[in-house]
């Protein structure tokens, strides 16, 4: 195909695809059609002319006619065409481009170098810019030369043609009419004539008469023409005298076809090639015709035209004055003063009352529609409302309500809409006068702003409404921003206007809108760029404040050149369009999901969410009976609860939505919560309790976890999600990264034991969008956008769905936008991921956790939120545990108390969510969690005594024993072990008992105030024990200079001026501590972050250490049980755990009155230990992390999150931390620290200031981590011993305790797998068999195989493995000892990190009945329960 062949061909099938809008019939065209050859060549390269192929035999149907907009985006899509088939020919090069199009210029501006090309690029980028290319008409192609693109095919031309469309148009400002391009001026081919007809006329295909050309030749002229059709020809009337100066002789021949031209409803040209050179010379008398061509021939010379010149468009000043046309400082002509017809504030149409409830009071509506008429206040616009909080009364954000009566003016039901603009600058809920909540109310002017309330058409019949609204003095961001609330800040009722908005106006405004985000949005300077910023400028340019509705409508059809015509009619049907039918249907890139992320408490305390849950969630039910695309998908189940005790009428309509599909439940979780810190079983709960809510009020089971804004999530996270029925995850804030950009966008995320979830971190890296163009471009493939107001509640404004309906019509219409789609659930999204992934296998992968490199100090902020979370999961789990057994051992004397104890746990999961735990809220939220850990804990330990008192008959309390007095009470010691391991260890017990033996066996050591000692528990295959002797010595020596020492058999510390010298292995002969180095406090002195104060620590801290010594070091206790220092650096005689190689630890146990101020107090100590990899343990298991900073990646990590335990570990040894309280951790090199506290001043200006008190050990080990016992004493140094007196008076017996012959269940020949769970089963009934729940973990990351021994006082009829929601079970063999007392037993495997659920269900009675002793059959010393 030769080059004037392939320019040819792409003209003619341009404009036929161009005036039929469409893309439908490709060449070659339909049989009957006029073929047209391409250019012959002129008589001037007749020479040459036989070298080369000559026409093409394409066959083209004839001209078509385009619009005169859009010639220059012809122009554009052949250049675009022929680059691209250079590309594809000769690669990424201009040099076909050049020669094929060599003389290419602006009118009147020759090539400067007619005889070659070398100059070609650089002329273009002079005059003529490639794109788009700034000429509005159109030549014929270069006249000689053999063929440049050999290898283009026709299949290549129609398909870069399939990919453009003339409605991607912009229009080049300054030509109304016609131009002329001319090409190489000696050797020019073709010129362009631009033919014009009006709406609804045509030019007949038949040949025109003299008389009839001469009219069509003289129409050409910068006006407006009319043509009429007469007898098959044309007569055109013309409107205005501006002709074409000095065009004297020139028309068309008789014999010349003119093509038809179709019109429906915008004025059309025509193009008219000639093929013959152009003399400049003379000045032509005709215009000859060639008659092997069907193309109109028509000889002009450059001196016999005249051009109306137009300047250069300006592109960046008409972008700027686009902000010119709503409100600012030419409101009063711009569309900002026509948006509102009507406007009543007055007393006779709005009549108002006003009420304060007192202090910390949040009255529900039935209680403040019981006040009497003298309780309420007359109110009018302006009233203030505050103060925002009660500082005396702890900080309480205020509650204010008012009445209001409307009074609808009878001339106003004319009007589409009535509206309530009620404005408190702060946020309210209307409700209806019998409670029903209508919508939420967001005031001020940010972009959140939502005052409009529309009236019911029932009022508006009526004449008259009655609504009641509940202001609360707080913004959408609290009171202060991210800051200290300020408790004297007062709001005022701005408005409180009956209005009539004009909706056309609006209308108008949001279609505005949408033009001027795609003008600002859209990159470089593409096509739809410049056509949305031409018909932006055109409406500005059309629209009259005094003539608004007929300029208003006028304007409301020019932006239909962008979203189409008629798409406004559609409505919601806008997104049935632009995808396309069957095989060829495309995919939406976007899918929009209406999201509303509340904050459970972050700026404003747990009581003023749930007024924001109800605010939000209102609202949204109101935007889906207006958009029924709409799709709003909301998370949390502890918000809801609350909206179904608080606002009932609510809840059944969201029920109701629910069912319909329109309201989505997605997240299967009870908060947001953080995923870092709390415990594996925690994250469970989290979950469970999601779920079973959601189960039990909807009938739904979420399949998507959603996170969007948690602060990194644990490794052991897949499987959970997975074991609670969710197989996708949504978050997105990886993206917040502060070094590292995280690399995948939708993935497979497999957990730390291979679990593998589908995870979607939506690219537009907010869960908040705008639902604006911007979101949508920055979407790429198929991204979910998550768009509504958030953090603060709001959820999407009518606005915003008004926008992505205009963005998917402009998407209909042009194909530079991604297609957003609207109407499908979140579910349908991943579901859609799965079956274009193949299941996930064409995606990328992320093995282990997704660490934030961002918000590192939440690990640390607000020390005593992080010590009540950790002490609350530990005592529950004991309270779960003892509860369990007493439950099942005495049935008749105790009922499990699952009631309170889901109350306990749904307190402890609210409080951690992921800006209460990570301490990132304002102070009164704290206050707040501090009482809800005081209550789990009394009502924890009231449950643990309630079951004691039961599983050991006439224990007391050691609480309950008087301390202190000179009566001694003879008795025993009971200890219960609430762990699966073997205990020994000191306990401290009361001095006033009179032991029934020898006191040598029980007391150890006095403590120094005497009213305490030490004495050794050794809890050993069973769970209820008494004390034993002490074997082995602790001794604390002062060793003189200042020196002292802690030393027993095993290990030694040495402490020097305060700071920690030595640490010495006495059995391996190992220093610890390198020389010349020590450890012990350290405080940061320059803790400042950017801006996150209470959320970051940034890497420069670190410069800025201070060592801090030990003060007032002197011998406390001397031994021989423990040796402790003044200092509270103590050492025991006993090792962590009764393994062979283990250590003592040596406990710091720290009181510290804090009132600094952003700084960092720290412990670290450095060993002598070389390893690249350190461990922390996480959510059911550890993660390894660098000690090493080789890349970004690992420097990024200098403060990271641990649970119970960090371990550095080489071969054969190794050192641990181990904190019962804190989370943050660093192991750089060989130094190990652990993040103590800190003094952050926003949003909390008090945080951490006070008294604290925790501890930490150091713990040396024998062998690698691997081979250690540091998991099982980091869970003992979190779970102390309960101890029970057991009087000799009440002839209590600690043997007679079924827990006293053997513990309930044991796990043999499996050290790494940890039993962490035991608890009566969820749907366990009265009149059921019970179930007991057990959950097991793989702590160490290995397989194993562990053999499960059950007491044979729990009669097991069958076990199966479940998943967390106790579901889908999996029978387990229960294998039966015939030994006496051996009791049950069954198998399990494991992978590493696993978590296995296992639910025992027994019999109801503990007594065997005789049938079930026949059914046993025997297998070596075991037997198999012969299965039902």
């Amino acid at each position: 195909m030769s080059r004037d062949s392939i320019f040819f061909y792409c003209c003619q099938t341009v404009l036929k695809r161009g005036s039929n809008n469409s893309f439908g019939d490709l060449l070659p065209a339909d049989s009957g059609t006029e073929s047209i050859s391409g250019p012959r060549s002129s008589p001037s390269s007749a020479a040459s002319s036989s070298d080369h192929d000559g026409p093409s035999s394409l066959n083209i149907k004839p001209f078509p006619v385009i619009q005169v907009e859009e010639i220059s985006h012809v122009l554009n899509v052949i250049l675009h065409i022929i680059y691209d088939i250079s590309v594809a020919s000769h690669g990424p090069s201009f040099d076909f481009l050049a020669e094929t199009l060599p003389c290419l210029v602006r009118y009147g501006i020759p090539n400067p170098n007619p005889d070659g090309n070398s100059d070609f690029w650089a002329l273009i980028m002079t005059y003529a810019p490639f794109y788009p290319f700034r000429v509005y008409a159109l030549a014929s192609a270069y006249d000689g030369g053999d063929p440049a693109c050999t290898t283009a095919s026709e299949h290549t031309l129609q398909r870069r043609l399939t990919e453009m469309t003339v409605d991607d148009a912009s229009h080049m400002g300054g030509v109304r009419l016609w131009q002329l391009v001319r090409l190489h001026l000696d050797r020019t081919e073709a010129l362009v004539g631009i033919i014009t007809s009006p709406p609804g006329s045509h030019v007949p295909t038949n040949s025109c008469s003299a008389d009839d050309q001469t009219a069509l030749a003289q129409s050409w002229r910068l006006g407006s023409d009319t043509i009429e059709d007469h007898g098959g020809h044309q007569k055109l009337e013309r409107n205005e005298t501006d002709d074409l100066n000095g065009y004297e002789g020139a028309l068309p021949s008789p014999t010349t076809t003119i093509p038809r031209v179709t019109n429906y409803g915008r004025r059309r040209t025509t193009l008219i090639f000639a093929s013959q050179p152009i003399s400049h010379s003379t000045k032509p008398d005709h215009l000859d015709t060639d008659t092997d061509t069907d193309t109109d021939i028509i000889q002009l010379s450059r001196n016999q035209l005249h051009f109306r010149y137009s300047a250069k468009w300006i592109k960046s000043l008409t972008k700027d004055r686009l902000g010119q046309f709503v409100g600012g400082h030419f409101n009063e002509v711009n569309l900002g003063a026509v948006l509102f017809f009507e406007r009543r504030d007055d007393e006779k149409h709005v009549q108002m009352k006003m009420w304060s409830a007192p202090g910390k009071a949040k009255p529900s509506f039935d209680d403040v529609m019981k006040l009497e008429d003298k309780d309420w206040k007359e109110a009018t616009k302006g009233v203030k409302i505050g103060p925002s909080c009660e500082s005396h009364l702890g900080y309480a954000l205020t509650n204010h309500w008012f009445k209001v009566h409307l009074n609808i003016p009878s001339g106003w039901n004319k009007y589409e809409r009535i509206q309530l603009e009620f404005d408190p600058g702060c946020e309210a809920m209307i409700f209806e006068t019998d409670g029903n909540p209508l919508q939420g109310i967001t005031g001020g002017y940010d972009g959140d702003r939502r005052v409009d309330f529309i009236i019911p058409k029932e009022a508006r019949r009526k004449g008259s409404i009655d609504v009641i609204i509940e202001v609360s003095a707080n913004g959408m961001f609290g009171i202060s921003g991210v800051g200290p609330p300020d408790p004297n800040r007062y709001f005022s009722l701005a408005s409180a206007d009956l209005v009539v908005p004009n909706q056309e106006g609006w209308r108008l405004l949001w279609d505005f809108n949408t033009l001027r985000e795609l003008v600002d949005d859209l990159g470089g300077d593409s096509i739809l760029q410049n056509k949305c910023l031409y018909v932006a400028n055109k409406i500005m340019n059309t629209f009259d404040v005094k003539e608004s509705d007929r300029t208003i409508k006028e304007c409301r059809e020019i932006a239909e050149e962008v979203f189409g015509k008629g798409w406004d009619a559609k409505g919601g049907r806008v997104y049935e369009e632009g995808l396309g039918e069957g095989k060829h249907k495309k995919r939406a890139q976007v899918w929009g999901i209406g999201n509303c992320h509340i904050d459970t408490a972050w700026l404003w305390p747990y009581s003023v969410t749930q007024q924001k849950a109800a605010r939000s969630w209102a609202t949204q039910l109101d935007l889906m009976d207006r958009y029924p695309e709409h799709r709003f998908a909301t998370s949390t189940a502890q918000q809801f609860k609350w909206v179904e005790q608080l606002y009932p009428k609510l809840f059944e309509r969201i029920q109701a939505k629910v069912k319909t599909g329109q309201f989505q439940l997605v997240g299967g979780s009870w908060v947001e919560n953080d995923s870092n810190m709390p415990s594996g079983e925690a994250l469970a709960r989290q979950m469970i309790f999601g779920q079973r809510y959601f189960r039990s009020r909807f009938g739904v089971t979420c399949k998507v976890a959603w996170l969007p804004d948690s602060f990194g999530y644990s490794a052991g996270f897949p499987q959970l999600m997975r074991g609670c029925g969710m197989a996708n995850f949504f978050t997105q804030k990886l993206s917040w990264n502060n070094v590292n950009t995280f690399p995948h966008s939708t993935f497979n995320w497999v957990g730390n034991d291979g679990t593998q979830v589908l995870c979607h971190m939506t690219p537009v890296g907010t869960y908040t969008a705008q639902a604006t163009t911007s979101d949508n471009l920055e979407s790429s493939d198929t991204g979910l956008l998550a768009f509504g107001n958030g953090d603060g509640g709001g959820g999407p404004l009518n606005k915003m769905l008004e926008n992505l309906r205009r963005i998917r019509a402009t998407a209909n219409e042009n194909r530079e936008l991604p297609i957003v789609h609207m109407g499908n659930s979140v579910d349908e999204f991943f579901e859609d991921i799965h079956q274009t992934t193949d299941e996930g296998k064409t995606l990328p992968t992320w093995h282990g956790e997704l660490y934030l490199e961002f918000h590192r100090a939440t690990y640390t902020s607000h020390g005593s939120i992080k010590k009540g979370n950790r002490h609350s999961e530990r005592l529950l789990r004991d309270v779960e545990y003892l509860a369990t057994m007493a439950s099942v051992y005495h049935p008749d004397d105790y009922q499990y108390p699952k009631e309170r104890i889901d109350i306990a746990w749904e307190k402890v999961l609210l409080n951690q969510f992921h800006d209460v735990l990570p301490g990132s809220a304002i102070g009164m939220v704290y206050e707040d969690a501090e009482v809800l850990y005081s209550e789990v804990t009394k009502v924890g330990k009231q449950i643990i005594d309630e079951a004691l008192d039961v599983l050991l008959k006439h224990s007391l309390s050691l609480e309950s024993v008087a301390l202190g007095t000179t009566e001694r009470v003879e008795g025993d010691i009971a200890v219960i072990n609430s762990t699966p391991f073997h205990r020994r260890e000191l306990v401290q017990v009361p001095l006033s008992i009179g032991w029934t033996d020898s006191p040598g066996k029980r007391v150890a050591q006095d403590m120094h105030n005497r009213k305490l000692g030490y004495a050794v528990a050794d809890v050993a295959g069973k769970m209820v024990c008494g004390l034993a002797p002490l074997h082995g010595r602790a001794s604390a020596r002062n060793i003189g200079k200042g020196e002292f020492q802690l030393k027993n058999e095993h290990v030694e510390m040495r402490i020097s001026g305060g700071r920690i010298v030595g640490l010495f292995d006495v059995k391996a002969g190992r220093e610890l501590i390198p020389q010349g180095q020590t450890g012990g406090m350290v405080m940061f002195e320059r803790d400042m972050p950017s801006y996150w104060d209470a959320w970051d620590a940034e890497i420069h801290h670190l410069e800025t250490s201070r060592p801090l010594e030990f003060t007032n070091v002197s011998i406390f206790e001397a031994g021989p049980a423990r040796a402790t220092l003044a200092a509270e650096i103590s050492l025991d005689a006993v090792t962590a755990t009764t393994a062979d190689s283990s250590r003592p630890f040596i406990r710091f146990a720290a009181k510290v009155d804090w009132h600094e101020r952003h700084k960092f107090l720290k412990f670290e100590i450095p060993v002598d230990i070389h390893a690249d990899t350190a461990y922390f343990e996480s959510a059911f298991g550890h993660v390894s992390r660098p000690t090493n900073k080789n890349t970004t990646q690992e420097a990024a990590k200098f403060e990271v999150c641990g649970h119970r335990f960090a371990d550095l570990s080489e071969f054969g040894y190794g050192v641990a931390l181990l904190t019962e309280s804190k989370y943050g951790y660093a192991v750089s090199g060989n130094v190990m620290r652990l993040s103590l506290l800190r003094g952050a001043t926003s949003p909390d200006a008090e945080q951490d200031q006070g008294e604290h008190v925790f501890s930490w050990a150091v713990l040396p080990h024998l062998g690698h981590f691997f081979q250690s016992d540091v998991v099982q004493a980091a869970y003992a140094f979190n779970s102390p011993l309960h101890l029970r007196f057991m009087p000799k008076s009440l002839q209590s017996d600690i043997a007679q305790s079924p827990l006293s012959t053997a513990s309930p269940f044991i796990v043999e020949n499996a050290s790494n797998v940890i039993l962490d769970t035991v608890k009566r089963g969820d749907d366990d009934s009265s009149d059921g068999d019970p179930t007991i729940i057990l959950r097991f973990y793989e702590a160490y990351g290995g397989h194993a195989r562990a053999n499960v021994m059950i007491s044979d006082k729990l009669h097991v009829s069958k076990a199966t493995i479940t998943n967390l929601l106790e579901e889908d079970a999996e029978s387990l063999d229960l294998l039966r000892s015939n030994i006496s007392d051996a009791g049950t037993s069954f198998a399990l495997c494991f992978r590493g990190f696993q978590v296995i659920t296992v639910q025992l269900v027994l019999k109801k009675t503990l007594v065997e009945d005789a049938e079930e002793q026949l059914t046993r059959r025997k297998h070596d010393s075991w037997v198999t329960i012969e299965k039902e």
